[in-house]
């Protein structure tokens, strides 16, 4: 088995919402803000190479949506994900599967591509993976978190024919060396791919854990539907990351790809920090 980062271009976000309750005086030591109080946040994307399995962990943004919905999120950097496919020897068409960890649009955008007048899988032999209750929630939003699920990633990749859905079962193979913890306080059934490696554990932490900015246990995103929930799904989650000396792959930490954690005196917190291809 060999891992990728993938990176598919930054984007901006509300500090305040990335940080929920904790103070900017606090947060903008962490990740500064511009003038807008956004903050740059890269999508960074996981492939595994599984003997003649390639899997592509989440896609980024995409560029299907119109220059109004870009002109919300600033989107900058040079990497895209072709690009960053190419780097290391491979194209779009030679994924054979799409792990979904949820469906909001800077997760999954990249998912499908418009040509012309029709919008169609970006990935034409991959099987797509979600989980029926996460697509459930998500094809039938509730208001608040409706403005980021949008129709055009996700309805088309069922009428393609290439989705399949993962037993809701925290736990679950994914194939070999891959299982699938469930958390539910971001959005309901997120998905983390947990990726034994080099006789190490990997897990991809999509919104559990968005950055090292998140690792304290109040610094809790206010896009979280379910901000308790994480609260405590992060604190059991850090203390078995200690334990059994886990690798945490950030999605969309802007400067840090990995790091291992360690208690210290004001809790668990990063200790050594790397890239991935580091390992």
């Amino acid at each position: 088995m060999k891992l990728y980062t993938i990176n598919t271009g930054n984007f901006k976000l509300d500090g305040g919402a990335m940080f929920g309750v904790v103070p900017k005086q606090i947060w903008n030591k962490l990740n500064p803000s511009d003038e807008l109080n956004l903050c740059s946040w890269a999508m960074r994307c996981l492939l595994i190479e599984d003997g003649k399995r390639l899997i592509l962990v989440d896609n980024g943004i995409g560029d299907k949506q119109d220059a109004k919905f870009f002109g919300h999120y600033h989107l900058h950097g040079d990497d895209t994900l072709d690009k960053s496919l190419q780097q290391h020897g491979f194209h779009r068409d030679d994924i054979t599967d799409v792990f979904l960890t949820h469906l909001h649009f800077d997760h999954c955008g990249g998912s499908i591509i418009r040509e012309g007048d029709k919008l169609t899988p970006a990935f034409k032999n991959a099987t797509y993976w979600s989980n029926l209750r996460h697509w459930e929630w998500a094809t039938q939003p509730n208001e608040r978190e409706k403005a980021s699920f949008l129709k055009d990633n996700i309805l088309p990749i069922q009428e393609s024919g290439q989705l399949k859905f993962i037993e809701p079962v925290d736990g679950i193979g994914f194939g070999d060396g891959i299982t699938v913890r469930y958390v539910h306080g971001h959005t309901d059934a997120m998905m983390l791919p947990q990726i034994s490696y080099k006789n190490k554990t990997v897990v991809f932490m999509a919104d559990l854990l968005p950055s090292i900015g998140h690792i304290p246990l109040p610094y809790v995103m206010a896009y979280d539907m379910f901000p308790l929930t994480t609260l405590n799904e992060k604190a059991k989650f850090l203390k078995e990351a200690v334990e059994k000396e886990y690798i945490l792959f950030f999605e969309h930490d802007p400067v840090y790809e990995c790091a291992t954690l360690g208690v210290t005196e004001k809790g668990i917190r990063q200790k050594d920090l790397f890239k991935l291809s580091e390992i």
